[in-house]
Parts: structure tokens; C-alpha cells; sequence
């Protein structure tokens, strides 16, 4: 049993199948944890394909359709890996023709992010389509290594208006003492900041976060679909508190998802 398989449409795929793709660039995905044979958040992975279908194509798959081609991919993999599932069109980019929709699945080792802390070096950045999870985005790799280049390990997204959106791959969250923040701004809802929104039993709210708002916040995270949380120790010049409870009741939350069969 390998840990990496590439799957199209539920088999094994081709070299013949996988050519064209080589070079494409006009698709969505879904990066995926499978512990167990299982997966947290399985629903909202299946809401943002559909979405992003139906954004980008017009049409969407079933869901069941959907599930099928990451059992095939999940019951041919060890029981514990990364899969990443991409949709798309048959018809190519650079066209506006209809096409019927093919997904895409690669699995590969478990992976659980780094441990951080981690400090981020910002940059003003707004991704297109920033509400869907989409593939091509060279902005991402490209300020991700200045900001190594630089020093950081990773860069902060600000948008126009200079407030704290994303990160290079990440959800960004703040702790103010007793309540999680999200950025208010134009982002991706990614699944495990989905998962840990509707599992927290601590109040959360949404607002504004600029830099100069930093020094009066008690910690900072990333997130994405490797981990729900990974301590930020200083954005830019400024110190962030590493807070460990903070990481402590995020994981926590995440881990209160059940795990789901596909």
C-alpha cells in the first residue's frame, strides 16, 4: 500500500489522463487529513467544492458522487495521510466552453505542520476570488520566500485598507484574554477554522486587526487543514504572546469534531 496514489474520477489515473493537466490552471481544491481512515470536517470539505463548482463552472458534482471518489482514494491509502482533491473542467482554461467536471484526488504521508512559534513579515496582498480555494496562486510560494528571505518564516496577508486578512496558507486567529478574533476582511473560511468556530466553548467574535492593534492582543495563530493551531511570536517588528492556553483550547475544539468515513 503506497502513500502516494493519484486518482481520477475514483481509479488509478494514466499518464495519458494526467498530461494535460501538467500545464492547467483553472480549478479549485480541498487539501484533506485522513486519521484513522476518517476525516473531521467532512462536510465542509464536500460545501466548499460544491461552492467553488458552482462559482467557477456553473455546475457542481453530487456530494455522493464526490465521497465515492475519496473512498476509493482513502481505502487504497494508509489509514492515516493527506489527500488533495481538485475539480476540474474537462473544456480547459483560457475558454468559456462548457465541459464535464473530473476530480482530481493525490494522497501523500500525514502531515501535521510545523510547531512553530513562527513569525510573519506582512505584506499588502489581496488573492482573487478570496472565498474559494483555488489553484495557480504563484503570490502565495513568491511572498512566503521574501519573507524567509527576509528572516520570517512565513508572510501575513493585509489588504487594501490595511487590515490582517490571511496568511501565505494559512487562517489567521488572535486571542484577546477571553475571546478568539477573526480578521475581518475578505478570506477563505478554511475547514478547520470551520471546525473549530462551531466546536469553541469560549466566546469569538470578528473584527478589524491591524498592526498597531497588535501590542493589545494576548496571541496570534495560523491554521489550515494540517493543524488547527500554530503559535505567531512576532509580526513584523512586533512581539506576539506565544499564550498557551490559547493553542491549548483550539486543539482542543478541533479534537471534539468527530471523525467521519467518506
Amino acid at each position: 500500500m503506497s502513500a502516494f496514489v493519484v486518482h481520477r474520477n475514483g481509479r488509478e489515473a494514466t499518464a495519458a489522463e494526467l498530461a494535460p493537466l501538467a500545464f492547467a490552471g483553472f480549478a479549485h481544491m480541498t487539501a484533506v487529513q485522513v486519521r484513522d481512515g476518517g476525516v473531521r470536517g467532512l462536510d465542509l470539505h464536500l460545501e466548499r467544492l460544491r461552492n467553488a463548482s458552482l462559482t467557477m463552472f456553473g455546475q457542481a458534482l453530487p456530494d455522493d458522487q464526490v465521497r465515492s471518489h475519496l473512498r476509493a482514494a482513502v481505502e487504497g491509502s494508509p489509514a492515516d495521510h493527506s489527500l488533495l482533491v481538485t475539480v476540474y473542467s474537462s473544456a480547459g482554461e483560457f475558454t468559456a466552453a462548457d465541459g464535464t467536471l473530473d476530480v482530481l484526488i493525490r494522497t501523500s504521508p500525514a502531515a501535521s505542520g510545523p510547531t512553530g512559534p513562527l513569525s510573519l513579515a506582512t505584506v499588502e496582498h489581496e488573492r482573487t476570488l478570496p472565498e474559494l480555494k483555488h489553484v495557480g496562486e504563484v503570490a502565495k510560494t513568491f511572498y512566503l520566500r521574501q519573507a524567509v528571505a527576509q528572516g520570517f518564516d512565513d508572510a501575513a496577508f493585509l489588504d487594501r485598507r490595511g487590515r490582517f486578512s490571511e496568511a501565505s496558507i494559512w487562517n489567521l486567529a488572535f486571542w484577546d484574554g477571553e475571546a478568539v478574533v477573526w480578521p475581518e476582511a475578505d478570506v477563505l473560511g478554511g475547514t478547520a477554522m470551520g471546525i473549530v468556530r462551531r466546536q469553541l466553548d469560549v466566546p469569538q467574535r470578528t473584527a478589524e486587526i491591524r498592526p498597531a492593534d497588535l501590542p493589545g492582543l494576548a496571541g496570534a495563530v495560523v491554521m489550515n487543514s494540517w493543524t488547527p493551531g500554530v503559535a505567531v511570536h512576532r509580526i513584523d517588528g512586533t512581539t506576539v504572546p506565544v499564550a498557551p492556553d490559547f493553542l491549548e483550547l483550539l486543539h482542543r475544539a478541533y479534537e471534539a469534531e468527530p471523525l467521519v468515513a467518506p
